[in-house]
């Protein structure tokens, strides 16, 4: 079994799909055993609160440094036995040392499919205006390993959302986290702790 820990910096939405599925029993071999935010403030931490799950605050402002912070963080990480991260809305970057300590361990949800409308500066409400912008389609989520490369690292699974002519950046958030960011995280969480998941020259193979 597993320990997750997931990271959250917000309302925790992406958090409570995962809380959800694993109160399902759809997250196999794995069980949140701890959340770790960036802002006192997240509601994410009530989230786990009812939940009875342990929580921790590490502000990256109390830190001189990228480095200092991201040590800090790895302890943090450690002394919960922590066996995989889940990034769901964390908005600190995380650097080397984290990536390097748990490697192919660390898991993203980006509201987009990769490798349109990703990397530095797209997050939040920001990637969505960018897909309403550009005129697609069809935009959605992708759930991937974390490497030192923003939106970098093994693409795990993604799912495809369709954009109307009507939308608003808000609409559009709303309707790619309900059909696809709820879903695909703790499916793609459920595969790496079932031991389904290998990474090969880059990119990741599932394991029927």
């Amino acid at each position: 079994m597993l320990n997750i820990t997931v990271l959250v910096s917000g309302g925790g939405t992406n958090l409570q799909a995962l809380l959800d599925a694993q109160s399902r029993g759809e997250i196999q071999n794995g069980q949140i055993h701890c959340v770790i935010s960036s802002n006192p403030n997240a509601y994410a931490l009530e989230r786990a609160k009812k939940a009875e799950i342990d929580t921790e605050v590490i502000l990256r402002k109390t830190f001189e440094t990228a480095e200092q912070y991201d040590q800090a963080l790895v302890e943090l990480l450690k002394k919960h036995d922590t066996d995989l991260i889940v990034l769901a809305g964390f908005m600190t970057i995380i650097g080397r040392a984290v990536v390097e300590a748990y490697p192919n361990r660390i898991v993203n949800v980006h509201p987009a499919l990769i490798p349109s409308f990703c990397g530095k500066g797209y997050y939040g409400l920001r990637v969505h205006q960018a897909a309403l912008d550009a005129g697609v389609r069809i935009t959605g989520a992708t759930v991937h390993l974390v490497d030192e490369v923003c939106d970098g690292g093994a693409i795990l699974m993604q799912k495809a959302v369709e954009v109307r002519q009507d939308d608003t950046p808000e609409s559009l958030q709303r309707r790619v986290m309900e059909q696809a960011e709820w879903k695909l995280l703790p499916q793609a969480v459920s595969l790496i702790c079932q031991g389904k998941i290998q990474v090969q020259n880059g990119k990741a193979i599932i394991k029927e």
